[in-house]
């Protein structure tokens, strides 16, 4: 009787023991590193080093009138898109979804917003305060809504991995897509997620707190 009453006691207590040990030893989750590599050898030998495409550099400037580069985010976690403020199509959604997960994560340390107008013709940084004002974004340097030269502006979206071009047949005079592109501290692509889809946006409600912790992490490290 003795025996099995002790069974009874200790096995749970094994069991709940392996499961806490198997959690602790379970690998937080990552995001991948998104676009292309380069393998590199490694001139002291040893493994062979991993080089990752980065976004490529820009200069902007912002609905305030601040000088934009990707020196801004150094360190810093930021969500982008690429829209126009006379859109006739999917920005207004896609904006609109932004400002919800804005609402949410806006306050969050080491986090920023920046939406690129594809039109900067149109679209001063006069209209750009307008139209941040009428989305009921913040008028703090949390989101930037910026505009930089046409060529740039495409290679920009190119690198971010975002469909952006003008197009005389689309509404608007441009064809672009809705793609938010969530990037790391060292300027990777970390994710990419279509704003007009409920379960990818979904997913990028998810995805943020996982790479802010990430960088957080390496940024303790260092």
């Amino acid at each position: 009787m003795r025996i099995s009453v002790l069974r009874r006691g200790v096995l749970p207590l094994l069991a709940g023991a392996a499961l806490l040990l198997a959690s602790c030893s379970e690998e937080p989750r990552r995001l991948p590193i998104l676009g292309e590599r380069d393998v590199r050898e490694n001139p002291k030998g040893g493994p062979a080093d991993t080089v990752f495409a980065t976004v490529p550099a820009f200069r902007a400037h912002d609905q305030n009138g601040q000088l934009v580069t990707n020196q801004n985010f150094a360190g810093q976690v930021y969500l982008t898109d690429f829209f126009f403020a006379t859109c006739p199509g999917i920005c207004p959604k896609m904006n609109g979804e932004l400002l919800k997960v804005y609402k949410k994560y806006g306050q969050t340390p080491g986090l920023s917003f920046v939406s690129f107008t594809i039109d900067p013709d149109h679209d001063s940084l006069a209209v750009l305060r307008d139209y941040a004002q009428r989305l009921g974004a913040p008028t703090n340097a949390n989101w930037r809504f910026v505009r930089t030269s046409k060529d740039s502006v495409f290679t920009l979206a190119h690198g971010l991995y975002t469909a952006a071009m003008p197009d005389k047949t689309a509404p608007g005079g441009f064809a672009h897509n809705g793609t938010f592109a969530l990037v790391d501290d060292q300027g990777h692509v970390r994710g990419l997620y279509d704003s007009l889809n409920p379960t990818q946006v979904q997913a990028l409600f998810e995805d943020l707190p996982v790479l802010l912790a990430e960088v957080k992490e390496r940024q303790k490290k260092s």
